[in-house]
């Protein structure tokens, strides 16, 4: 959904709600994380629910995502990328795993 949003073809009550690093900030000042195609991650006030919510945690995803997904041009491409990144980070913790129960 965050993917979608940046490529607007997300909702609109989404997309009000995911805010670039390059838009929230003023125009004077430009930031590093401007030019990474990060997000802004809203405070959350409730431990139990607001860190969980999909405005904060979506965001939130979306900035520990590698500089290459981020900045995918293609939906075909970000896919492919995020397959690769998931099953890398499951099979190195298997073995981490498996190799501590042995």
């Amino acid at each position: 959904m965050v993917y979608r949003r940046l490529h607007d073809r997300a909702p609109r009550y989404l997309a009000d709600h995911l805010i670039p690093a390059s838009d929230a900030a003023p125009g004077h000042l430009r930031l590093r994380s401007a030019n990474l195609n990060r997000l802004t991650v809203p405070r959350c006030r409730l431990s139990t629910y607001g860190c969980r919510a999909f405005y904060h945690a979506g965001q939130t995803v979306w900035n520990s995502l590698p500089d290459e997904l981020r900045n995918s041009d293609t939906s075909d491409r970000f896919k492919r990328f995020t397959e690769t990144i998931l099953y890398s980070r499951y099979y190195s913790t298997m073995t981490v795993t498996s190799a501590l129960e042995a």
